[in-house]
């Protein structure tokens, strides 16, 4: 019996890390997916696609790339209308929210549409957090039972990029001043903060889906100098640096993270690492105060508000 389609939804696959995950699945033929990917340059990304697979057919997968400025709400609104009126009534499979930024310049401007909130917040967690509430309902419908990885269960999947970075964070009371747009904070500091916010959201929709037939993992694809993201934080980042990989290493981690079914028993212990090991909750365990993560998550209909639009 031929395998049933499995559709991804991905943020961030333009280039570097995302772009490598999404070029692997396509390479493969056993597990047909249907690829529904958001973009800034859709044009640009069209043709990164098509060299990369010289203008060849992707059978038996399909890949739609509609266009997505992270940095706006309404534009995060309209990608996730478009992508729902394209599944016609089908199930996302995955949300890959690989998407970030590090732009410390950020944090000594206004905040995007007018958020009191840096560019980096809106990109790294708010943005995608609300697109996670507006393409909800697709994740959660019922799903087939025919695929070629027999590894999986058949439970949709949030696969939140996460980093190490997170523990840098000590002192998560500073969050509030270092993250308003015009504090002037460092984009070393202003990356791991954002980053550290992200986790507290994967944990938040992890309690939030914790009687549903969706999982959220949060995987970290190692320190990766190739993608370039180091620039924005200030940050110089080398091969020659301990434990620097490949972005195809980086990638493969990311990939883990799509079929690995063999979660702890504490439920806290969602951040897969990019050795494969699942940290045990203390290393996370700022990130588990459920407190913050009510305080940093809010709901649809908060942000979709003119206050929530502009900083929750």
């Amino acid at each position: 019996m031929a395998a049933t389609a499995k559709t991804v939804v991905a943020t961030g696959a333009s280039s570097g890390l995302g772009f490598h995950v999404i070029k692997h699945l396509l390479s493969q033929t056993s597990q047909p997916y249907n690829f529904i990917l958001g973009a800034r340059d859709v044009s640009r990304t069209q043709d990164a696609y098509r060299s990369a697979f010289q203008g060849a057919a992707l059978d038996p997968h399909s890949l739609e790339i509609l266009p997505l400025q992270l940095s706006d709400l309404k534009s995060v609104k309209h990608f996730a209308k478009q992508t729902l009126e394209k599944l016609e009534g089908k199930r996302i499979d995955y949300l890959l929210l690989n998407a970030g930024i590090a732009n410390g310049a950020g944090t000594e401007e206004p905040g995007p549409g007018g958020s009191k909130w840096c560019e980096a917040l809106v990109v790294n967690h708010l943005s995608q957090h609300y697109l996670s509430h507006l393409l909800l309902p697709a994740l959660l419908r019922p799903g087939s039972d025919t695929t070629a990885d027999t590894t999986a269960d058949n439970n949709s999947r949030i696969v939140v990029v996460s980093s190490g970075a997170i523990r840098r964070v000590t002192d998560p009371s500073t969050l509030e001043e270092d993250l308003l747009a015009g504090s002037g904070k460092d984009g070393n500091t202003v990356y791991s903060e954002t980053k550290f916010v992200q986790l507290l959201g994967a944990h938040w929709w992890r309690r939030k889906l914790k009687d549903a037939a969706c999982k959220v993992v949060a995987v970290s694809p190692g320190l990766i100098p190739g993608t370039g993201i180091g620039r924005g934080s200030g940050l110089v980042l080398s091969m020659e640096m301990k434990d620097a990989k490949s972005v195809d290493e980086g990638a493969q981690s990311i990939l883990r993270a799509f079929t690995r079914d063999d979660f702890p028993e504490d439920p806290n212990r969602i951040f897969l690492t990019s050795w494969g090991e699942w940290w045990e909750s203390e290393t996370i365990g700022k990130t588990l105060d459920k407190e913050l993560q009510d305080r940093w998550c809010p709901e649809k209909e908060e942000i979709e508000t003119e206050e929530g639009l502009k900083g929750f």
